[in-house]
Formats: C-alpha cells, structure tokens, sequence
C-alpha cells in the first residue's frame, strides 16, 4: 500500500479522499490556487503545495505543475478525484512516464470511453444496447442536420467529449437545429477543448439509470448495484438515489450485466460508471434501456452507493491502484435500505438557477438526521469560506440512509430543513420542494420531472409576519447578551410615561419593514410594526436566524429569508438608471445586439459563460441600447452589460 499519495483536487472530493486516507495511514498532499490558500482541504491534508493562480487553466489544470508537486513530496500515487484532470489520458500517461501510479484506469480504458461516439461503436460491438443516433465523425450541419430528420425529432445534441449537461441541447423543431448545433458547439468547446458532437433520439420519459462497476489489473470485474439520476435540471444531477426505485430482479440482472460486459470489453480497472438511458413510459422494462456513456472516474453521487453497499469505494481505488485484487467478488456485494444525496449549491433556483458566489457567514449542518436514519455530509467549505466564481459553487452533499425509499426521504426532508446557510443564496428551498413533490415521493421521476414543474419547485416564498416580526428582533440585537461585568449593563431600558423598545428598520428587495422591539420583565419580546399585529416571542422561543453584516437571515421551514439591516446614518445612493447589470461574474461570448437598436423586453442581447455553462441575458425591457459590452469582455457581478438611451 502507499504510504504517501497527492490528491489533484480541490473541494469536497479533497476531503473525500483525505479522510478514507486518514484511516488508511497514507499521508495525503494536496494541491491549491491563490483562491484556495485558506481552503479546508489545504487545512486537512498533511501537506499542500501552491501550483498557481485561480483560474483552473492556470492552477488545476496543470498537469506539469501536479506531477513536479507530486515529486517533490515524495506522493508515490495521484488520486485525480473527479472533473478537472481525472479523464484527461494525456495527464495519465504523463504520470505513470514520472514513475508515479495513477489511482485510476489506464489512459486506453479513458480514451476508448472518453468519446461518445466512439464508445456507443465499441459499445455495440461488446452486446450492450445503444440509443438510436448518429455516432459518426462528420460534423458538418448539413450532414447533423440530415441525421437528425432519418433519426426524427425530438433529438438530442450532445458534446462527444465530457459530460455534465454541457453542451447538450434538446431540439424538437428542425428550424432550431442551426442555433442549438452552434450552441451545443461553443459550449463543448469552452468546457471541454473539443466542438464535436452526436445526435441521438430523444427518449420521451426518460430515466438516468446508472451503475456503478469496479475493475481491477487481474481480470477482475463487478457492480455494486444501479444509481438513480433522473431527478436533473439542464441535464444536471440534483438528487440521486440507491437503489433505483421500481427496480425489478429482470431489469436490475440484464442492466448490471450489461455494465460488467462494458466493463470487461476494455480492460477496465478502478472505479467507472456506465450510464444507461431508460424509457420508462411502460415501467421498468428489460429491452428499454440503452448505453449513454462511461464515466472513468469516481462519481459525485458515490456516496449513495456506499451507504447501502457498506463499501468504502475510495479504499477500493487505493487498493486496486496498488495492485491489490478487488477485495469482494460479485456474490459478497449486497443491497441495505435505501439512500439519497442532494446537491446544495450556491445558486438562485428562482432566477433560472444563476450561479452564485458570496461569503458564508452562517454554515450550520445538522448533527444527525430522524430517527432510524444516518445523515452523512460530504463538504469542503466551512463558516467564513468564499464562494469563488473560478470554481464549480457547490457547498455541500447531504446524504441520508434509512432502512426503506420513505424514511431516507424523510430524513433528507429533515436535513435539508434543518440546514442553515447565509450569506449566499442557495438553493435548499428548492430541494426541499422537490423532495416533497408527490411525484418525487412516488418514485415517478424522469429526467423531465424538474422541468415540468420548475416555477412550482422554484417559486420564491413570502415571509409570512411571523417571519418579518423575527428579523426585527434579529436586527434589533435585543437578544444579544452584554459582555459586562457591570450589573447596571444588564438592566433593560427605561421610560416614564410607555414602555421604551428598539426602532428597527429592515429591507428585502422593493420592501421595507419597519418595527418597535421591546422586551419585557419575563424576558419575552414583543415586536409591533406597521401593518401586522402585534408580535411576542416567549423567552423559551427558539427563532432560527443569523446575524452578519448588514444582514440578517430568518430560517423557517427550509426557506431562508435574508434582509437588508440598513445603517441610518448612511446616506443612500441612487442606482443607475437605464442600465442591465451582470447577475453574476463571467465572460460575454456573444453580443447580438448594437448600439443604435431598438430593442424589446425579453430579447436576447448577450450571452454569458459562467462556470463553463452558458446563460443568455436578455433585455429587461424595451429601449434603444446606448451602448453594450464587447465579445470576449470579462464581466464582475453588478457590472453593466448595456446601457439604454433616455426617451424623449
């Protein structure tokens, strides 16, 4: 076994390995950016080593850098987590060249499955289904184009190399092929360094069926059982499950066979994904399913299968790495109770799910889950961290084990709920609506299920009086005790004639609050505003809210509430008027507007990559543009995008 290995990572999958590691008494190096110098996994690893600054193409993705800190650790094997090195073959075999180990597959077994097309051909030719589509190496529009009429629409173009839901686009009328090609293009592109692309058959009710299979250097292959990963928004994971739900004995034998065989057809040795698309318009069904895709690496959504596996599979990667046989065969492998992840990210789920970025001045997780289940969190970050626009804005994996579907899904409802975040929006109310979505809750969940029901799962809620009354008492600070030694410090204000309270004054959007907080003898507190009833809270009430600055936030039933404390000396500062600012940090890639046009609300005017994906900013009303940001410009959040002219 290795006694040192570095981990080319950063985040919660740095931590991830590191505590498996821990336990193993292999001592850990990681690697950080400028971004990252204060990082949690730069704190819990033996050693770090700074490789450059924070854009990843300067840090992370720089293999040179990596291996020279590996060597000059003395790391006898890299760890390459998931996502930026960790399906680049090239970054493989410039390992192993260094005298290192590779704590994953061979550079043959990532570039036979790291192109689509390519890997659906080998696919097909190992028996396993493959969807219907075009895996050629033509890409010229004509020729997509004529594919995509013999295959009939709807179909789905999908970017060769990489995956996460970039650069694919859904397309259901041939006179949307053109632009959706051209964006599924750049968009591949930019995330991956290839344009190329497939088109295949759009499944109707499709479910993202997953399994998980493990390989090692003597011939050795299984599966630990199906992954559910339909519950998606732009072809992006949110909450996965273990095992899938509906799953029969005839399915669940024809699709892990089918992933073993995949598996064995190229040699395969660590862990691997092989990722089926099911219709699942009529059930579950055996002659339904079809290959996707391998992904080479560890999962996000690992977890899952660990909890009802019992299997620690990043122990399996060190062993199999260093030349250990799998530690299980196929018959020790067994399924208990049922699990869930949630993906918490730092993003705005009622404005289109914009990635955010922020400080976390309040990160609080629960301790345990309800009764009868296991909460597990898998994070990176910790009260006071930054969320950074270089990187993806994941906070935090919430996952919940329970002995049936019903009661996991009850103990994820409790954690999401009891989960306290402030300072960045996130999108936790989010996923405790689509938790309890009576779809959701049934198993009834296709790839199309968030999409459907998007405003619905995504609408913001209102703060009810209740929840106004206790951000008047936070902002107040009426309950904050005094550090004094002094008794008079303790007494309570004093008025002759009425009771004397606290004026306080909070902001949310275009509303203000304004309020008088008193507390009384009993040590309740009272709150009487304008507009509302009058308010108390027993001195046992137990309000859920952070203070940070120049905020605060009220936590209440999974919804977090934040306000704006304004300081009344501070005089306040009009915005600009007849501009569209930036919702977030990143790169114009296209302008399809000038100055002089008139324009419409609703129009698209510019779009902006952020975190790899693509989000096109559209008119927020009708006006002639003054002037507007050029192509290739690096924008900050807030900053202005267009301006308008004045009208007469």
């Amino acid at each position: 076994m290795f006694s040192k290995i570095l981990i080319a990572n950063r985040g919660e999958i740095a931590c991830r390995v590191i505590r498996t590691a821990r336990r193993m008494n292999i001592s850990t190096v990681v690697v950080y950016s400028d971004a990252d110098a204060n990082a949690l996994h730069v704190q819990m690893a033996d050693e770090a080593v700074h490789i450059g600054p924070s854009p990843v193409g300067e840090s992370y993705l720089r293999a040179d850098r990596i291996i020279e800190a590996a060597l000059s650790s003395g790391a006898e094997a890299i760890h390459p987590g998931y996502g930026f090195l960790s399906e680049n073959p090239d970054f493989v075999d410039r390992v192993t060249e260094a005298g290192l180990v590779f704590i994953g597959p061979t550079s043959a077994s990532i570039r036979a499955m790291g192109l689509k097309d390519a890997a659906k051909r080998l696919m097909e030719t190992a028996g396993v289904p493959v969807v219907p589509g075009y895996h050629g190496e033509a890409q010229a529009i004509v020729v997509l184009a004529s594919k995509a009429t013999e295959i009939g629409y709807p179909v789905l173009i999908k970017a060769r190399a990489g995956g996460g839901g970039k650069g694919m686009r859904r397309v259901d009328d041939p006179a949307d092929f053109p632009e959706a090609l051209a964006a599924a293009k750049r968009e591949a592109k930019a995330a991956f360094g290839d344009e190329a692309v497939l088109v295949e058959k759009y499944v109707e009710k499709p479910r993202h069926i997953e399994v998980q299979v493990f390989g090692d250097n003597f011939g050795n292959a299984v599966h630990l059982f199906e992954r559910d990963c339909s519950a998606q928004r732009r072809h992006q994971k949110v909450i996965e499950e273990a095992p899938a739900p509906g799953m029969t004995a005839e399915m669940r034998d024809a699709m892990t066979q089918a992933a073993v065989r995949a598996a064995k057809a190229i040699g395969y040795s660590g862990a691997g994904t092989i990722e089926f698309i099911v219709d699942a318009s009529d059930g579950l069904r055996p002659d339904r399913f079809w290959f996707m895709e391998m992904n080479t690496r560890l999962q996000v959504e690992h977890p899952v299968t660990e909890m009802i596996t019992g299997i620690d599979l990043v122990e399996w990667q060190l062993r199999v790495a260093a030349g250990e046989p799998l530690p299980r065969q196929q018959d020790a492998i067994s399924v208990d109770g049922h699990a869930f992840e949630a993906r918490l990210y730092a993003e705005d789920a009622a404005k289109g799910f914009l990635p955010a970025v922020g400080t976390l001045h309040h990160l609080q997780f629960p301790e345990s889950s309800a009764s009868g289940t296991t909460l597990r969190i898998e994070t990176g970050v910790r009260a006071g961290d930054t969320i950074s626009p270089f990187y993806d804005p994941m906070i935090a994996k919430l996952v919940v084990h329970g002995a049936d579907r019903g009661s996991a899904l009850d103990g994820l409802k409790e954690a999401l709920r009891a989960t306290e975040i402030a300072g960045s929006v996130t999108n936790i109310a989010f996923l405790d609506a689509l938790a309890g979505d009576p779809d959701f809750a049934d198993g009834d969940v296709d790839t199309g299920l968030i999409g459907r029901k998007q405003d619905r799962l995504t609408t913001a809620a209102t703060p009810t009086t209740n929840t106004i009354a206790d951000a008047l008492i936070a902002a107040s600070e009426i309950d904050a005790g005094i550090a004094s030694d002094d008794p008079w410090s303790t007494l309570g204000s004093y008025a002759h004639f009425h009771a004397c309270g606290r004026a306080v004054r909070i902001v949310s959007g275009e509303d203000t609050y304004e309020g008088r907080v008193l507390r009384g003898a009993d040590g309740s507190i009272s709150v009487f505003g304008e507009g509302f009833s009058p308010v108390t809270r027993g001195r046992d009430n137990h309000m859920r809210f952070a203070r940070w600055p120049d905020h605060v936030t009220v936590f209440e039933n999974g919804r977090a509430f934040t306000f704006n404390v304004p300081d009344p000396l501070a005089v306040a500062e009009d915005s600009a008027a007849g501009s569209m600012r930036a919702p977030m940090p990143g790169l114009v890639k296209l302008v399809r507007a000038l100055a002089g046009d008139k324009v419409t609300k609703g129009q698209p005017l510019l779009v902006l990559e952020a975190m790899k994906m693509e989000h096109t900013i559209a008119a927020p009303h009708d006006g002639t543009i003054a002037e507007i940001a050029s192509e290739g410009s690096q924008v900050s959040e807030g900053a202005v995008l267009a301006r308008f002219s004045e009208e007469a």
